[in-house]
């Protein structure tokens, strides 16, 4: 049987915050969109639930309303080092705004989708992206082969071909679409994992409406009980107050390779139980308040697939490795992302030749590498160095009392600092990125 055929001037496949933004970038300059997702709206994805200055600055850009009670309004970062605690406000620059946002992905995504939906994308969901279709003379992504999928998940009907000049493949961390065109992970890129999970927490928690919900909290090394006491747990913590009243938390690892974390062989699904466990009872962060499973997720890091457009089809998100090294957020990247792509296809499909088309295309790669890319090579460097446990315990225990190196690691931390100008700490990490070789 012939499979039914919709085009559109952009596919865009996976509907998580880099593929809605390019979605809506798309459809704002006039383009015909079709936006698949998997799933049907709302539902999961494993992160910390915190927005950073960086990924708020892209929501404002879109025009996404973040004044209702869904949201948290973060006053910045509590980085926790054993028994200190540093809190460091979001830095105010002209560049980002002076706050983070926090909202869990369950009605961020369905939110971003909407909102892709309303600037004229159509969205469709339940449907299952086999593959790329591709031209058979030129090997061109000339769009997408998908199946619909049931409420259960099985296929509801006869496959579709969406056919389009341009194809965004926001398709995760293993995406499918890049897999089959040859654009396979890099291995000398950093490699994360996270595992979370929720907790309600009771009237009388610090958690709960209290002075600790104003912030993000990191802890930078952790223990199963009362610190440099009890056995050392892998990885770094967080704890993210949401505005319903649960906290999203979670134990982050990440290694310089995968050979590197394959070889760590950590069970974090147990270091996590055991650092909750150790932690304050009056948190009430205790197995009787939990209100979600415990999941885990790869973190794809540094720009680990190349090039980031071949062949008609164009890399966002984690499909492209787009999560920072220094903190494991991957939202705002994605983001940024989705809307330099959306650009690169505007300007594809007004040019007047093949030619000049593909030229349009390619240039997202080192549009990308131009503006990311140092930063990611610095996060590389960075991963380095805190796989030294001697160089990590250094760098704990006297760097993070220093307010300068404290000034500079909010920077790098909270993926936000002036591109040019701002004060003497931007115009370090700024030239150390842009001196850095592109990832």
């Amino acid at each position: 049987m012939t499979a039914q055929v919709v085009t559109a001037d952009v596919v865009v496949v996976g509907a998580g915050p880099a593929g809605s933004a390019a979605a809506h970038y798309a459809a704002s300059a006039g383009l015909d969109v079709v936006l698949l997702e998997r799933a049907a709206f709302p539902r999961d994805k494993v992160c910390g639930d915190g927005l950073t200055p960086r990924a708020v600055g892209e929501l404002v850009r879109m025009g996404v309303a973040t004044d209702d009670d869904r949201w948290s309004r973060v006053r910045g970062l509590r980085l926790v080092a054993d028994d200190r605690a540093f809190e460091l406000p979001w830095p105010e620059l002209a560049s980002f705004p002076s706050y983070g946002l926090a909202l869990a992905r369950t009605s961020l995504d369905e939110v971003l989708a909407r909102h892709a939906a309303a600037s004229g994308a159509r969205l469709v969901e339940r449907t299952a992206v086999r593959g790329p279709a591709l031209d058979e003379r030129s090997g061109r992504v000339v769009g997408v082969v998908a199946r619909p999928l049931d409420d259960a998940g099985r296929a509801a009907g006869p496959d579709v071909e969406y056919r389009a000049p341009v194809v965004v493949a926001a398709d995760g961390v293993s995406s499918r679409l890049a897999v089959a065109v040859g654009l396979t992970r890099r291995e000398d890129r950093p490699l994360g994992v996270a595992v979370r999970t929720y907790y309600r927490v009771p009237a009388g928690s610090p958690w709960h409406g209290g002075p600790a919900a104003e912030w993000m909290e990191s802890h930078v090394r952790l223990w199963a009980g009362e610190p440099r006491r009890s056995a050392p747990l892998p990885g770094y913590g967080w704890l993210f107050p949401l505005a319903d009243g649960t906290v999203n938390v979670g134990l982050g690892s990440v290694h310089s390779t995968p050979a590197r974390q394959s070889a760590a062989g950590h069970d974090y699904r147990d270091a996590l139980a055991r650092w909750t466990a150790g932690l304050p009872p009056e948190w009430g962060l205790t197995p009787g308040h939990r209100v979600g499973p415990v999941r885990a997720a790869a973190l794809p890091m540094g720009l680990n697939r190349s090039p980031l457009a071949s062949r008609g089809l164009l890399l966002v998100g984690d499909a492209a490795g787009m999560v920072s090294p220094f903190n494991g957020e991957g939202i705002g990247y994605g983001m940024q992302a989705g809307r330099l792509a959306a650009e690169a296809a505007a300007d594809a499909l007004a040019s007047g030749s093949p030619a000049a088309r593909e030229r349009a295309l390619t240039a997202y790669d080192a549009r990308v590498r131009a503006e990311l890319g140092g930063f990611y090579t610095l996060g590389r460097w960075f991963t380095r160095l805190i796989e030294q446990p001697a160089l990590q315990r250094v760098a704990v225990e006297h760097g993070l009392p220093r307010r300068a190196v404290m000034d500079v690691v909010l920077r790098l931390f909270a993926d936000s600092y002036e591109p040019h100008g701002g004060d003497w700490v931007d115009r370090v990490v700024a030239t150390a990125a842009r001196w850095a070789p592109a990832a």
